[in-house]
């Protein structure tokens, strides 16, 4: 399964105040935040966090179909930070999600996988073929078959489309 995230930083300065009291304690565990607060540029760790929990969080719905408000049941960890790409690990009620993040100029982009061997099998396709069930879930429909492995986001200036191949 998948789920992917974008975050448009420069509308998320017009809409969110991270920095406002309460703001992390809501959405964060207290590990998150100490790394938060301990990170040069907490902003981008800010929206990094809630990047990996969106995109962990689609996969967590299709798995349940259940709609919450949970972002601090949803723990992040950053496994593996190179220079064009974080790996992390993001966990929610016994289950371990695997996120790939790019900062992007302006934006970070999340996607997240069930299975760490689909990491690196994950492609962004046009917004086409695409309906969504009774729960909101997102499927793609072509001529010879229906695939639940596909997540949409959009943020700001930016929307991603991206599927399991």
């Amino acid at each position: 399964m998948i789920g992917n995230d974008v975050v448009d930083i420069l509308q998320s300065r017009q809409e969110s105040n991270w920095q406002r009291r309460g703001f992390l304690e809501k959405l964060f565990t207290e590990e998150e935040q100490l790394f938060i607060k301990q990170e040069t540029n907490p902003e981008i760790l800010v929206w990094l966090f809630w990047s990996m929990k969106e995109a962990a969080y689609k996969i967590y719905n299709r798995q349940t179909k259940r709609r919450e408000y949970i972002p601090k049941k949803l723990i992040c960890r950053i496994v593996l930070n190179e220079n064009d790409y974080i790996e992390g690990e993001v966990t929610c009620g016994g289950n371990i999600y695997y996120t790939k993040t790019a900062i992007l100029n302006d934006g970070i982009h999340t996607i997240a996988v069930s299975s760490y061997c689909d990491l690196n099998n994950v492609i962004e396709v046009e917004k086409r073929g695409i309906f969504k069930d009774q729960y909101g879930i997102p499927y793609l429909s072509d001529l010879s078959k229906i695939s639940n492995n596909v997540s949409i986001s959009n943020h700001g200036r930016f929307e991603k489309v991206v599927k399991l191949i």
